[in-house]
């Protein structure tokens, strides 16, 4: 097995066709081809099923991917590791963040980063918890700042703060107030994610505490499509966000935290059987103390720091 043959793998698999692969690394198709055919008379398995809409692994080819994905990664930060040890943070570092929280942490935090750590190259994306949760586990992500409430012993996870629950949506009839029952809660309908959302999950559990059953009348596959739902007035949601500075949803009320409290933990997770490079714990301590700084500036609402 050669590295070569497992890199042209992890492309074909990702791009989903001998052709598109051949495309983004500049290879030959029937290169790639004749390479892939020798991996897997070298394995003695089938990896890869032909399709005329491409190819699509087998569950051999599954789980080469998943490790040669993760050897791969980790050849590609020797260069960064061995810099390093001489005392020069250097190297390429990953990481995602909850939605919720991207719009204001990404820039202050490729701008200190960047000035920090000027040899350290950031790769930002957002997404919900439970996608960056999985790209962490499949080693495709570094880091990720997640909302969590059950924590899953496969991650290192630095918890940062404790975030209330708000019900998020049009005004309520009759006069203005600043929290809201479950029980209230209850009566109205509500837009939100799927069940195999962790967000959902915990929504579900605090009413079920309380015998009481919610009145869902749409799920939402991501939180742009909640929230537009949510804006057409057909419903109400529930979210771990206390205001919307710049999200333009002005026909939205001022979110009202829910009584008793309902709360998620915001952390920073990495992969439990990897170790961070340098490059990593360097952006990994600048991560938590920006949001940190901006907990402390009262700049989110219902939040409170976990003390270490």
């Amino acid at each position: 097995m050669q590295y070569r043959q497992l890199r042209y793998f992890v492309k074909i698999v990702e791009a989903g066709s001998f052709s598109r692969a051949a495309s983004t690394i500049h290879v030959a198709q029937p290169a790639l081809s004749q390479q892939v055919a020798e991996l897997e008379e070298e394995m003695g398995i089938k990896l890869l099923h032909r399709t005329p809409r491409g190819v699509q692994s087998t569950p051999a080819g599954e789980i080469l991917f998943e490790k040669a994905s993760s050897i791969l990664r980790r050849l590609d930060e020797l260069p960064g590791l061995l810099k390093s040890s001489a005392g020069n943070i250097t190297g390429t570092v990953s990481v995602g963040i909850v939605a919720s929280l991207a719009e204001i942490l990404i820039g202050p935090i490729v701008e200190h980063i960047k000035s920090a750590f000027p040899n350290v190259m950031l790769k930002c994306m957002d997404g919900d918890s439970e996608t960056l949760s999985a790209r962490v586990l499949a080693h495709k992500l570094d880091l990720a700042v997640i909302f969590e409430h059950e924590f899953v012993p496969a991650f290192l996870r630095l918890p940062i703060f404790i975030q209330r629950l708000y019900l998020v949506g049009k005004p309520l009839p009759g006069k203005a107030r600043s929290s809201i029952s479950i029980k209230d809660i209850g009566s109205l309908p509500l837009v939100l994610p799927g069940d195999n959302i962790e967000r959902r999950r915990l929504i579900d559990g605090a009413f079920a505490a309380l015998n009481i059953a919610p009145n869902v009348i749409a799920e939402a596959d991501n939180l742009s499509s909640e929230l537009a739902a949510v804006r057409t007035g057909i419903g109400h949601t529930i979210l771990n966000i206390g205001e919307f500075p710049k999200a333009g949803f002005e026909t939205f009320a001022k979110p009202l935290v829910i009584e008793p409290p309902i709360t998620m933990t915001c952390s920073i997770i990495s992969s439990g059987d990897s170790t961070l490079t340098n490059a990593g714990n360097a952006a990994r301590s600048s991560i938590a103390s920006i949001i940190s700084s901006f907990i402390q500036d009262g700049k989110r609402p219902g939040a409170s720091l976990i003390k270490h």
